[in-house]
């Protein structure tokens, strides 16, 4: 099986090797279609499910996945968020989320402010390329669970729906 993953992302990357161990698995770099800073569950998951379907335009994989990170905001604050999702060439699109943990004030100020987690991580950690590591739940969870981790744990959720759907072969999941 040749699956596609729409980001370079080591994290995200890893979180499918780890739940495909035996398919090939691509790393593209495609358009999410929303904004470099998601700021809803709507527009991260739309990012996620826009990832996955632009995996198999731009393939020959039987599977594109798309994995995205954004933020909510709510009465309580600003959250993290993530979502992914899976395409297949039947068209059936799969969908799951993950963990929620509030941002810091002078974290959520900044990306209130218009700059994206990235970046902002980077600067409040002194360190670079945090979204490539650990991510800000890593930071903020004190690696107890790491955006990989997260990553993992939403592909695990995908690949249980497509092996599920595989094996009932009902029409209308």
């Amino acid at each position: 099986m040749k699956i596609a993953v729409g980001s370079k992302n080591p994290a995200k990357v890893k979180a499918v090797l780890d739940v495909y161990v035996e398919a090939e698995i691509i790393s593209l770099q495609v358009e999410s279609g929303v904004s470099d800073q998601p700021f809803s569950d709507e527009e991260t998951l739309d990012g996620a499910m826009t990832r996955a379907r632009n995996c198999l335009i731009h393939s020959d994989a039987e599977i594109g996945i798309g994995l995205e990170g954004g933020v909510v905001k709510m009465e309580q604050g600003l959250f993290l968020c993530n979502w992914g999702a899976m395409a297949t060439r039947d068209g059936k699109v799969f969908v799951a989320g993950g963990a929620r943990i509030p941002l810091p004030k002078i974290v959520a100020e900044k990306l209130l402010g218009g700059q994206e987690l990235g970046p902002v991580m980077d600067a409040f950690t002194k360190q670079e390329n945090i979204s490539k590591k650990e991510g800000a739940i890593g930071v903020f969870t004190n690696e107890r669970i790491t955006r990989g981790e997260m990553f993992l744990h939403i592909m695990r959720m995908l690949a249980g729906q497509h092996e599920y759907k595989l094996k009932v072969k009902k029409e209308d999941f």
